[in-house]
């Protein structure tokens, strides 16, 4: 049974620069993703990535009424996962969005290629706490990590592996804030090996 897992939420072209929604420097987190991702691969822990994953017409673009434009279009380069993010061969990837009527910003919104939702998968193998890292901080990291927080899950936001949009000036502080308000801790690259000791 893993006590720890990772989740990298959304680290898709669309996400990226030159992508259709892209989060400013969202590509540079991919090395620091891949770090991650070779730490809990060391450690034999579950590893998850988070796609968005919308059919070509849905309420959460602007078309249907939504506040989005097209991205992460099934089956197109944009709803890839960066080719740059390299995953050890046994992640799971879990799919969001799929309903045109739901928006679906959280992870735990997600499902497994089996059809299984993300906190099921996750309590099934015994995870407890969940590290998270990806795109953007202050609209799907933030949602997956307060819906794990309200699962019951621990919650550790990985501050080197996410960035956020800041649509409003302030967005990415106010997302953090909330973060940590619901109980979320946070970690980096120089303290995360303590953190997966305690």
């Amino acid at each position: 049974m893993a006590r720890d897992a990772l989740l990298l939420v959304d680290i898709q072209n669309d996400f990226c620069p030159g992508g259709a929604l892209a989060v400013p420097d969202g590509d540079r987190i991919v090395p620091i993703a891949n770090w991650y991702a070779r730490l809990f691969e060391r450690r034999r822990l579950p590893v998850f990535a988070s796609r968005d994953w919308h059919p070509a017409e849905t309420s959460h673009f602007v078309a249907g009424g939504g506040p989005w434009p097209p991205h992460c279009v099934q089956g197109t380069r944009g709803a890839e996962l960066h080719a740059r993010l390299s995953l050890p061969a046994d992640a799971v990837v879990v799919s969001k969005g799929m309903d045109p009527g739901e928006d679906a910003y959280s992870a735990f919104q997600a499902q497994t290629p089996a059809g299984k939702l993300l906190g099921a998968e996750l309590k099934e193998l015994g995870v407890e706490r969940l590290f998270v890292g990806g795109l953007a901080t202050d609209y799907c990291v933030r949602a997956s990590v307060i819906d794990a927080l309200k699962s019951g899950l621990r919650a550790v936001v990985l501050e080197d592996a996410v960035k956020g949009i800041d649509l409003e000036p302030g967005d990415i502080a106010r997302a953090v804030a909330e973060m940590e308000e619901h109980g979320a801790r946070t970690a980096t690259l120089d303290t995360v090996e303590m953190e997966l000791a305690e």
